[in-house]
């Protein structure tokens, strides 16, 4: 019988699985027909003997993998994340490139292929996330695995002339040739896809079907990833009532309130939001008092050098804006850094009237899409987007902005306070009705069945 096996750098156990996001998506679809999950386990040991452990939970079985700690360090801190990261998001200043994490990313992609391979059936269907394991499929492929294998892109796919920046590009991307299908987010990532296949690699671009020079065939499609926005709507509509959004009002105090909800990553364009709300206060004074910003930032990869900067800015930032225009009873920027649970999060959304969505780049940004599932259709709070968001292809009723503009932030900001609520709700409702169609469930089944056909 068919199975799907899932394979990603992280296996997210049943009880990690969160509402709409990838984990409880992939779940579902391993359930249906029965299926493995594989991929590292998030240890890193001195000297791994290379068993796999098993675990099963119904029909879905999970493989976990160790990797030892220099393993970890040049294949996810090192090339991962130091390398491929920045360059995926478009800030080659910030690509840090070393050739033993290249090799050590190479090394640990062999050796999933390795321990992987045996556990595979005929018939299996295999679907690869992310850009940790771009060099898989080949891998595989090396290997003698036939199956059918879909890889998918959670980040953006820049143009040809910013990935060649890599030393060995060549050694890397045209491995994504040994799929059957490779996914991404939008239109705008899948052409550049096709044109780096047809500038780099001199393959024959047909429609949405590549053919390489050793006549090696895959096909190419954009596939919007989404939320179960039904199930957030439900929780943030009982989390209205809840403790913690109800303490966040008092707070308020009949104030209006902006909120973003990022991981702290520069790529989120956190300085420049913060600069653009300082601004707007600056230009518009009457709005002093009368609007509080929330930005919640968890904290990540802290080890690295970039985002230890990157948090001691936002605080100078912040502590500057508020020192200047805070009154006893406000302060204009609540800057906080610990993470909520998600069901919290929908509550904090919903009493929200403002979402501002300002990434530099991401590969799609399903906040947007959470905020919008999180509103009340009465009343609705209005979305800020950047257009560098791969959500803005699809949430055109949003207010889009470019977020490298401070000044057109914060007219942003001023526009999304003062609209009428018939446009908020007429603008509401379209993005709504696109969250809820083109959910987490369109986005598997529309992969799936085109790995099928492929």
């Amino acid at each position: 019988m068919s199975r799907l096996v899932v394979v990603s750098n992280r296996v997210a156990l049943p009880r990690e699985a969160r509402a709409g996001g990838l984990a409880s998506a992939m779940q579902a679809a391993l359930a249906e027909k029965g299926g493995l999950w594989f991929g590292w386990s998030g240890r890193t040991v001195a000297e791994p003997e290379r068993s796999i452990e098993t675990l099963r939970d119904g029909r879905v079985e999970f493989a976990l993998l160790d990797l030892t700690a220099a393993e970890h360090r040049e294949y996810y801190l090192g090339f991962a994340n130091r390398t491929l990261w920045p360059l995926l998001h478009f800030r080659p200043s910030l690509l840090d490139y070393h050739r033993d994490d290249f090799a050590g990313y190479r090394h640990v992609n062999a050796l999933f292929a390795r321990h992987l391979a045996p556990l595979l059936r005929d018939g299996d269907r295999v679907w690869i996330h992310d850009y940790h394991l771009i060099p898989l499929a080949a891998e595989l492929r090396a290997l003698g695995v036939g199956a059918r294998i879909g890889f998918f892109l959670h980040v953006p796919f820049p143009p040809a002339a910013l990935l060649s920046m890599l030393p060995h590009h060549e050694k890397l991307f045209p491995a994504l040739a040994a799929c059957d299908l490779v996914g991404v987010q939008t239109q705008t990532d899948r052409a550049a896809l096709l044109g780096y296949f047809r500038d780099e690699t001199n393959a024959q671009v047909d429609g949405d079907v590549v053919t390489m020079p050793n006549g090696r065939r895959f096909a190419t499609a954009a596939f919007p990833i989404g939320i179960d926005a039904d199930r957030v709507a439900a929780q943030a509509r009982k989390a209205e009532s809840g403790a913690a959004t109800k303490r966040l009002v008092r707070s308020l105090e009949g104030r209006q309130l902006a909120i973003g909800v990022d991981r702290l990553d520069y790529s989120k364009g956190l300085p420049q939001r913060f600069d653009a709300f300082g601004r707007f206060l600056s230009r518009l004074p009457e709005w002093r008092s009368r609007v509080s910003f929330l930005q919640i930032a968890p904290p990540s990869r802290e080890d690295v050098p970039e985002y230890r900067d990157l948090r001691s800015r936002l605080e100078r930032i912040a502590g500057a804006t508020n020192g200047r225009y805070a009154e006893p009873d406000w302060v204009p920027i609540r800057y906080v850094n610990r993470s909520f649970g998600h069901a919290t999060l929908a509550g904090f959304y919903r009493v929200a009237d403002v979402a501002l969505v300002t990434p530099i780049r991401d590969g799609m940004n399903l906040v947007a899409k959470e905020f919008v599932a999180s509103q009340p259709a009465d009343d609705p709070g209005v979305l800020v987007l950047s257009s560098f968001a791969g959500a803005a292809e699809q949430l055109r009723e949003a207010i889009v902005i470019n977020p490298l503009d401070a000044d057109d932030i914060g007219e942003a900001l001023e526009r999304a306070l003062t609209m009428p609520l018939p446009e908020r709700r007429e603008r509401w409702a379209a993005m709504f009705d696109t969250v809820r169609t083109q959910d987490i469930s369109a986005w598997r089944e529309a992969f799936l069945q085109r790995l099928a056909s492929t």
